[in-house]
């Protein structure tokens, strides 16, 4: 069962989100995946049905990965979407044939730096960097692109 109740599907679906959580000072929180160690990441995940609507998988994966209510603080969905390859190790997650993902990227602004609850099946570690350091943190191309973004994306209220 998903965390809503309904039945899972037997594949991942490929549509996901990228979860870039920051600071107003630019700090921005990275994970790291805890079966690749040295892989850092913001928080990400795939929607649990076809008609889940992207807020709400944004805000599901940000709870489940850090403990973090996104409802409480300011989510944006900064209408970036890419289209990548899933890396082979990850293929078997999805149906026969499916070798692409479309991300949606969102912002979440917290208020500072924070503790987190992460979940140790999936990430081993978590800090707070500034933004620089935390793309060139990244293994994905597109978190290391969606955290450059991130000066012209934080509202200017918040810096």
């Amino acid at each position: 069962m998903s965390a809503s109740g309904t039945a899972a599907p037997p594949y991942k679906i490929p549509v996901s989100v990228l979860v870039v959580i920051h600071t107003p000072a630019l700090e921005v929180l990275l994970l790291e995946r805890a079966p690749w160690p040295g892989y850092w990441q913001s928080v990400t995940g795939s929607v649990d049905r076809e008609d889940e609507p992207l807020g709400e998988t944004a805000t599901r994966e940000v709870m489940e990965e850090t403990g973090i209510d996104a409802r409480a603080h300011r989510l944006l969905d900064w209408g970036i979407t890419n289209r990548f390859e899933i890396f082979r190790r990850w293929r078997s997650r999805y149906a026969p044939g499916v070798t692409h993902n479309v991300e949606h990227v969102f912002g979440l602004t917290v208020p500072a730096s924070q503790p987190v609850r992460l979940d140790p099946r999936e990430h081993s570690a978590f800090v707070w960097l500034p933004w620089r350091e935390a793309a060139d943190k990244c293994f994905s191309w597109s978190n290391r692109d969606a955290i450059l973004l991130l000066p012209e994306r934080a509202a200017p209220a918040e810096r």
